[in-house]
């Protein structure tokens, strides 16, 4: 089991900044790829970038050169930080991470609204 606790999030205006927390706890030793998706009003959940234990990271085409991703392993935590905030960007933001036993157990934290309007 793991559980995920975001922070951060809130309204900010267009071509603002925002970042974005999880921390994550229970068998944590067995996570190796965390990373955050969001879901727009009336659309279907997407990812918006990932890191793993290595570092190695992968992004969203949308959010390239905007948004960056950073983890912790000693804290067992990751960041989102996000600049340069468009109104398409405004979603509830999840973390997630995954493990593997045979299949594949996906895990999320509750969401964090970003509002980006001006």
């Amino acid at each position: 089991q793991v559980q995920l606790v975001e922070s951060g999030g809130g309204l900010v205006q267009p071509g603002g900044s925002l970042r974005l927390s999880c921390a994550a706890s229970g068998s944590i030793f067995s996570i190796n790829t965390m990373g955050w998706y969001r879901q727009a009003p009336g659309k279907q959940r997407e990812m918006v970038a990932t890191i793993t234990r290595a570092g190695i990271t992968n992004y969203a085409y949308s959010v390239k050169g905007r948004f960056t991703i950073s983890r912790d392993n000693a804290k067992n935590t990751i960041g989102l930080q996000m600049n340069s905030l468009k109104p398409e960007d405004t979603a509830v933001y999840y973390c997630n991470t995954y493990l593997l036993s045979g299949s594949r157990r996906d895990y999320w934290g509750q969401g964090t609204q970003v509002t980006v309007s001006s």
